[in-house]
Order: structure tokens, then C-alpha cells, then sequence
């Protein structure tokens, strides 16, 4: 039996949606008001899930507490209030968009989280519009 339990964390981060094999009408057409040169910023909405079963001594899935400091700590830490093109390795060489973001996050986090659990990210880049990443 396996149960799934969510964290939903936060976090503000400018970007430049670019590829800089193309020219820049391209880029323009391809990436519109996200390629601006002096970036732009999102309200990000991240939630965690995680799936696995109850833990017979704790009740738990995973520790609720321990799944946040764990997102703090690797996630929230490193992107908020950043620049993801020039502040966050990952990105140095690879296009911020939210599907981008959503693995590289999955991966940091997976690296982290025993793999006996089912990981899944999803990524709010707006109210409307969202990525969902679970390493398939």
C-alpha cells in the first residue's frame, strides 16, 4: 500500500528565456516578452510529492518537518530571489524554462530523498500554467 503526502513550498526568481544558437528575431518569436534581455521574474509554486507506505512505528510517510528542510535547505535556498540564468549553476548552460527547472529540481531533490519513495515535482510558473516532472 502506498500513500502520497505534498509540500508546497515557495519561491521568487528572475529568468531569460534564450538560446543563444539562435538569432535574436528567433528568439523574439520563439520566446516573446520571456527573452527580454533584462529578464523577468516569476511567484514560483513548488510542490513535493512524495508517495510510499505508512510507516508502522511513525505513522508517517516521511516526516512532514523533514521533507521541508530538506526543500529549504537545497531548493528554496538556492533559487529564491535569484537570477536563474546568472546566479544557479544549473542554468548556465541550460534554459530556465519551467520544464528545465522542474527536473533540475526533481534531481536535486532525488539525490536527497532515499528512492524508495516516488518523487514528483511540480512547478507553478503562474496561476495558470504548471510542469510536472516524476523522472520518466
Amino acid at each position: 500500500m502506498k500513500i502520497a503526502i505534498y509540500r508546497k513550498e515557495h519561491f521568487n526568481a528572475a529568468h531569460r528565456l534564450h538560446n543563444p544558437e539562435w538569432p535574436a528575431d528567433k528568439n523574439e518569436e520563439i520566446f516573446g516578452k520571456c527573452n527580454n534581455p533584462n529578464y523577468h521574474g516569476h511567484n514560483y509554486d513548488l510542490v513535493v510529492k512524495l508517495a510510499g507506505p505508512i510507516d508502522p512505528e511513525t505513522g508517517y510517510v516521511y516526516d512532514m518537518k523533514r521533507l521541508k528542510n530538506v526543500i529549504k535547505e537545497n531548493v528554496t535556498s538556492k533559487f529564491d530571489h535569484k537570477n536563474l540564468n546568472l546566479d544557479v549553476n544549473e542554468f548556465k548552460k541550460l534554459n530556465p524554462t519551467a520544464e528545465n527547472i522542474a527536473v533540475v529540481i526533481w534531481n536535486i531533490l532525488r539525490e536527497k530523498i532515499e528512492i524508495k519513495y516516488d518523487l514528483t515535482v511540480r512547478l507553478y510558473e503562474t496561476e495558470r500554467n504548471f510542469v510536472e516532472f516524476s523522472g520518466d
